[in-house]
């Protein structure tokens, strides 16, 4: 445990230091700022609207836990559910004060830019990590091993409120500012005569920084759970150790491979550069860390599948980079020169066919491990996937932040030498962006598989029976939900660009001097309008997450849910690849458009990618994303609710 807190408190450190640093620089000009301020309320108010519909829910499922299995159960999932808010909230104000300073920063050159961005996103990566680590240890040294169950459903509860909630908002404003602003009004990205730019800029922290931070916070606990649960059965306290340490070495290679990342901006080195490398120095002190801790323990099987997690975690990154940068996009972006449709078509059959390869390398780390180390080694490769979560994080939330510095430099008329070096970062970052989201859905599967697992130890299934029809009827209402789920969370992204569109029409067409540049749009209706779609429509598809394992364990019993988690987890692995993968492809060919090709801005080919590009926004951002999320909070749900309930079925 020393090595434990010892890594939480030079996190910490290290969090204060890099806080600090992005304060200390400008926010520049008054424009700059003035902009930055808006988007920081707006940031703000959402997420503070958001917590007033989720903590009521909250606060009555833990009085639920109080009378039905003890205080120490509902605190447990209280302090999840608040550390995983924490989590998203912190990494959000960082990010939202680091816009401005960022795209200041490029008025001085790349190396200064990306030090900026870098480090807003490196506070919410390191964040993530300690706030996890710290909760479960307060859980487990508090409250014992039986009560991390409900820190973990804590945690994956607020993520998906988090995810579908912020998903919902940014998307809305995204898809209304393209459809209105580049497609009818052939304005360009991030124009402060479009309505929506700042409800854009807005969604952009709340969707993509506080919904991915508690997102990914859901990912690393219930993977760290699932390591903990199985090694205790099969080792007892020996096994949560070794879980434990795995974790320790993780969070220390990231904070090296952070100030890595640090030194190389402070030299200019190329952006690109400088965020592969310190990607893959995470990973090479993190594996020479665990080599060296099982060689003591004489336990290599234990390093063998955090090995297997850990190159699987990396290939799952480099084929997603793969399918949404390149030669790939390029492709897609020469089929939008037939229109809208063949640039759909030819998007949708690129995400179809990522699933094929990263499904097979998911499936033979998966097989690998469970041959090294059964079920505890499957979820041993989740935990060494996602070890280094604070320096993977760090850079798929940098992202966000290079893309909020390019429309503050817009909005605020900075030079365009500006607006190029933030355009290259958020490239950049969108590809990041990309990886991060296969690295959790990779993560998703493996630790589904374990707490599978921990499901079938509690509730005692010891084995599958096919004859059993309860069993397949689970698992088709599994594989239903994961579709049914995506339709409700595509569907409110519609209705609200819907009123999203609505209201840009409405003041271009009522406000003439918008598209002059004589008169200031009305940002405040715009930031009201996805607020309020987004807060009105999230709360059913975090419900069913809850109900679906509920209903089906008191109606049909354990081996129905067991059918519900594999239906689900098997089809919501492929469609949130599907859905990350299109999206993101999309998005670039978008921007290779707008660098220039193919005719570039404004361009027939350029509006056949904007359609794309709409398309695949609610697909990466919001559906994809939170399939992650319902195929674990569902594992645990059944695990907490068969402790409830289990001696009566």
């Amino acid at each position: 445990m020393i090595l434990l807190f010892s890594s939480i408190a030079i996190g910490t450190v290290l969090i204060i230091y890099l806080t600090l640093s992005v304060l200390d620089k400008s926010p520049g000009n008054e424009k700059t700022e003035r902009i930055s301020n808006i988007i920081q309320k707006g940031a703000r108010s959402f997420l503070f609207q958001e917590y007033t519909v989720f903590f009521p829910i909250v606060i009555v499922l833990a009085l639920l836990f109080t009378f039905t299995t003890g205080y120490k159960q509902a605190l447990s999932f209280i302090i999840g559910s608040v550390f995983s808010v924490l989590a998203g909230f912190f990494g959000m104000m960082i990010a939202t004060k680091s816009n401005a300073r960022t795209a200041w920063g490029a008025t001085k050159g790349v190396g200064e830019a990306l030090d900026i961005a870098f480090s807003g996103g490196a506070v919410m990566g390191l964040t993530v990590s300690v706030l996890g680590l710290l909760g479960l240890s307060i859980v487990y040294l508090t409250f014992g091993l039986q009560a991390v169950s409900y820190y973990s459903l804590g945690a994956s509860f607020v993520a998906l409120f988090a995810r579908v909630g912020g998903g919902i908002y940014t998307k809305a404003a995204d898809v209304g500012a393209d459809i209105v602003g580049k497609v009818e009004s052939n304005l360009p990205e991030d124009d402060p005569r479009n309505p929506a730019v700042i409800a854009d800029n807005v969604g952009d922290n709340v969707g993509d920084v506080a919904g991915m931070g508690a997102d990914l916070y859901e990912s690393y606990v219930g993977s760290i759970f699932s390591g903990i649960a199985l090694g205790y059965i099969l080792f007892g306290d020996k096994g949560i150790l070794n879980t434990l340490y795995i974790v320790g070495f993780g969070l220390i290679a990231s904070i090296l491979a952070i100030i890595l990342v640090k030194v190389l901006s402070k030299m200019n080195t190329e952006p690109a550069l400088a965020l592969r490398s310190g990607t893959i120095a995470s990973s090479v002190v993190f594996l020479i860390f665990s080599l060296a801790y099982a060689i003591i323990e004489k336990n290599l099987n234990l390093f063998w599948v955090v090995l297997i997690g850990n190159i699987v975690g990396v290939a799952i990154g480099l084929i997603t980079e793969w399918y949404t940068s390149g030669k790939k996009v390029e492709k897609l972006a020469h089929s939008a020169m037939m229109g809208p449709a063949n640039v759909i078509i030819s998007g949708t059959a690129l995400g179809m066919e990522s699933t094929a390869v990263i499904t097979i390398i998911i499936a033979v780390g998966t097989l690998l491990a469970y041959k090294i180390a059964g079920l505890y080694g499957i979820a041993m490769a989740g935990v060494g996937m996602l070890a280094t979560l604070a320096m993977n994080l760090s850079v798929d939330a940098y992202g966000p932040i290079a893309d909020n510095a390019g429309g503050v430099a817009e909005m605020s008329g900075l030079d365009k030498s500006v607006r190029a070096i933030t355009d290259k970062l958020d490239a950049l970052g969108n590809t990041t962006a990309a990886m991060g989201k296969g690295f959790a859905i990779g993560s998703a599967a493996l630790t589904a598989i374990a707490l599978f697992a921990n499901f079938g130890s509690t509730a005692h299934v010891q084995e599958i029976n096919l004859q059993d029809p309860k069993m397949f009827i689970g698992a088709l209402i599994g594989a239903m939900l994961t579709f049914f789920f995506s339709a409700l969370t595509m569907n409110a992204v519609g209705d609200a660009a819907n009123d999203m569109v609505e209201e840009i029409r409405r003041q271009i067409k009522e406000i003439p001097g918008i598209l002059s540049g004589t008169s200031e749009p009305d940002y405040q209706s715009c930031i009201k309008i996805a607020t309020k779609g987004a807060l009105k429509r999230m709360v059913l598809p975090a419900i069913l997450a809850i109900l679906a394992p509920i209903i089906l364990m008191v109606g049909l019993g354990v081996q129905a849910v067991a059918g519900l988690l594999i239906g689900s987890t098997v089809t919501g692995v492929a469609l949130a690849i599907f859905m990350a993968n299109s999206g993101g492809a999309w998005d670039n060919a978008k921007k290779y458009v707008e660098e220039g090709h193919l005719g570039g801005k404004g361009s027939f080919t350029h509006k056949a990618t904007v359609v794309g590009d709409t398309v695949g926004d609610p697909y990466k951002d919001t559906a994809g994303p939170s399939l992650n999320i319902l195929i674990k909070l569902m594992a645990i749900t059944s695990i907490v609710f068969y402790s409830i309930v289990g001696r009566w079925l």
